[in-house]
């Protein structure tokens, strides 16, 4: 047997996915989440567990995003470490985790797919909403009740299927932040969220060795989309960053509405 051969066995002897076409999905995917965690082309990153799914199954897509997620809120908070909203952030990360319970508790019962479609749905009613009865001067925020409902759906969405941005991007972009504030923002309270679901993820038995080490494999992609994402949005004006979070969100709402009713 010569080295070449031994080699291959040694590899093939490696717990991960080898599958060429599960990293010709993947590895867009990942950059593509990497780049909306950041801020620019916020609302994208929900197409990450959509677009795996045509190689893996959506639970053992959420599984493997899992550490990628964890690296990126990291990277993420390191960038804009001095820019989030703290008052938000003390608000919506209470009903953030809640969603992530009810997520644990129903992730058997509830089809990740039925999950998708329901997101699509409601982010293209928002967008519609949006559209119909543009913000003006003086139109009053959000409720808190409105949300502590979007931000628990947010909570719930991204357990079953890292899909957590529709929701609450729906609360927080009539808030009228600024760029980076929201991204920054969303940058905590995401790594609160995704830090929540290691537990339950690992007692549904999602967290096995195949599925870390394929996240290792990844991992090298998430500081590149988020760098790419970074560099953006600080050089970009409020106006074109909305502009490119709305044409995510439609994106995204399309894409899930198709997976969880047409598909």
């Amino acid at each position: 047997m010569n080295w070449a051969s031994e080699a291959g066995e040694h590899l093939s002897l490696i717990p991960m996915i080898t599958d060429p076409f599960f990293y010709l999905v993947t590895v867009p995917a990942v950059l593509l989440l990497g780049i909306s965690k950041s801020g620019f082309g916020a609302g994208f990153g929900a197409l990450a567990v959509p677009m795996m799914a045509m190689a893996v199954s959506v639970p053992q897509a959420a599984a493997i995003l899992m550490p990628v997620l964890l690296l990126m809120d990291v990277l993420g908070m390191a960038v804009f470490r001095k820019d989030f909203d703290r008052a938000l952030l003390r608000f919506i990360l209470p009903f953030g985790v809640l969603g992530i319970v009810v997520g644990a508790l129903l992730f058997k019962l509830v089809s990740a797919h039925a999950v998708a479609g329901i997101v699509g749905v409601c982010t293209l009613l928002f967008l519609a909403q949006r559209l119909l009865f543009p913000p003006r001067p003086g139109n009053p925020l959000p409720p808190k009740w409105l949300g502590a409902l979007l931000t628990t759906l947010s909570g719930f969405t991204s357990f079953v299927a890292h899909a957590g941005g529709p929701p609450i991007n729906a609360y927080v972009i009539p808030l009228k932040l600024s760029p980076v504030k929201l991204t920054a923002t969303l940058a905590y309270f995401f790594f609160v969220v995704n830090l929540s679901k290691w537990i339950p993820y690992a007692w549904l038995g999602l967290l096995d060795l195949r599925n870390l080490t394929t996240s290792l494999v990844l991992l090298p992609l998430a500081p590149i989309g988020v760098w790419i994402g970074a560099h953006w949005a600080r050089r970009i004006s409020e106006r074109v960053f909305y502009r490119f979070l709305y044409a995510g969100m439609l994106l995204t709402g399309l894409k899930l509405v198709w997976d969880g009713f047409l598909a």
